[in-house]
């Protein structure tokens, strides 16, 4: 069993990401001991180096709640993940065209750019400018 200071240190966050995960319901409440402090167990831990590498994929706290509660719950978790898991993939597949439409246009850019650090009209800025008042 760990305290919060404990569990906070051995999963890389701060105390109040501890507390925070709890009111918004991510981690359960951790039993207490008589003088009322808070105590925390490996599953704990696990599931807050769950969250944090959720996060890292670009799940927003929201998303993690509803997939948190699906695993939670032992009742038609199959169907529900399922879902939650396609429309998951329908968002990133969308995210990942648009990096690749930023990436041609940061590489197009790139090109016109003559690496001139003296010029008085920069083509990058310039190019994004007509592009902006052109849509």
């Amino acid at each position: 069993m760990y305290r919060i200071s404990e569990l906070a240190k051995r999963c890389g966050v701060n105390k109040e990401t501890i507390r925070y995960y709890e009111k918004r319901q991510l981690l359960p409440l951790p039993t207490r001991t008589e003088a009322g402090y808070r105590l925390y167990s490996d599953a704990d831990a696990k599931r807050i180096q769950f969250i944090k590498r959720l996060q890292q994929l670009g799940f927003s706290l929201t998303e993690i709640h509803q997939l948190l509660g699906i695993v939670d719950q032992d009742k038609e978790r199959c169907a529900n993940m399922y879902a939650f898991v396609s429309k998951k993939v329908e968002e990133v597949q969308k995210q990942i065209k648009d990096l690749q439409r930023v990436v041609c246009m940061l590489q197009d850019l790139q090109k016109r750019c003559p690496d001139e650090k003296a010029l008085y009209e920069c083509p990058m800025i310039e190019t994004l400018i007509e592009e902006e008042f052109s849509t």
